[in-house]
């Protein structure tokens, strides 16, 4: 079954621009037991693992849309995915509600690129999710670049982990993960040398704030998720940003399971933005990025 969009976007109040489903249908964790103990710790989350069909329920009656993605970080990890063909599957029952990214390794070369394109010809997909510090790669490394061509040629938007780590903290050594791979100036490369690739930074990039803001500003095809955060933890540049030059580039996102949207919006609520740019993180710019209304960004 190949995704098609399905929302009605008059019934939507929100779009969570970042979901992770972490446990395939059949029980198989998107990663290895350590990592996923360790981001439940670091996050306090209670809820860890709902299965796609019941985040499906959940945004229904929270009268939201969700893009759920996993990660393919099988060279770094030694550990296969939850599978994305099943994620795109169970999106496209629930596809009034549910909008699914693939994932990729990019350090399997030439498979990568053809994965990718059988994600979106195949199933659907609507976007990439890459981690950098997860997958132990350097966005801005060229030999990844006839993955961004391809992705580029696709016409959907790559979404990157950027700044601080969940994964691995407070393990020894972080796991092995690297944060400065998640340096959002790495991702500035490639945004000039793909123009017409929309590039997502994901999650308020502390301590790169300053630096993302300022890609995010120079450059036409890069936006931000507020992911990963409560609000009032926000930088407060973040924040004056996207109440001025990035309030059309600056989206919604929880990271849930890891945070819910009820914890995230009450957050919200408390924060300086404005009335007018609001709605525009709520859901307009997604919209617009996803061309939800029948243009693309």
């Amino acid at each position: 079954m190949r995704y098609e969009y399905g929302l009605d976007l008059a019934s939507l109040d929100a779009i969570d621009m970042h979901v992770h489903i972490e446990c395939s249908d059949h029980g198989h964790p998107s990663l290895p037991s350590a990592l996923t103990e360790a981001s439940a710790k670091y996050f306090k989350s209670e809820d860890r693992s709902p299965s796609l069909d019941t985040i499906a329920e959940r945004y229904r009656e929270w009268r939201m849309a969700a893009v759920v993605f996993t990660v393919d970080a099988t060279t770094a990890l030694g550990h296969e995915p939850n599978s994305i063909e099943e994620i795109a599957e169970g999106a496209a029952r629930n596809n009034d509600v549910l909008i699914p990214f693939g994932s990729v390794d990019p350090l399997q070369g030439q498979k990568s690129v053809e994965r990718a394109k059988k994600l979106v010809e195949e199933h659907g997909v609507k976007g990439f999710k890459f981690h950098p510090s997860l997958q132990s790669f350097d966005p801005s490394d060229e030999r990844f670049y006839p993955l961004y061509e391809a992705i580029q040629a696709l016409g959907v938007p790559a979404l990157f982990h950027t700044g601080q780590n969940g994964m691995g903290a407070g393990l020894p050594g972080g796991y092995g993960i690297k944060l400065a791979y998640s340096n959002p100036l790495l991702l500035d490369a490639v945004a000039a040398d793909f123009p017409e690739l929309q590039v997502i930074m994901a999650h308020p990039s502390v301590p790169w704030q300053e630096e993302a803001n300022s890609i995010a500003t120079h450059k036409a095809n890069v936006w931000i998720d507020l992911s990963g955060w409560s609000p009032k933890y926000f930088p407060e540049s973040l924040v004056k940003a996207s109440n001025r030059m990035l309030q059309d580039k600056v989206l919604f996102g929880t990271d849930y399971p890891l945070i819910t949207p009820q914890k995230w919006l009450g957050d919200f609520e408390q924060q300086s933005f404005t009335d007018q740019v609001r709605p525009k993180i709520l859901k307009e710019n997604a919209v617009r990025l996803l061309g939800l209304d029948g243009t693309r960004a």
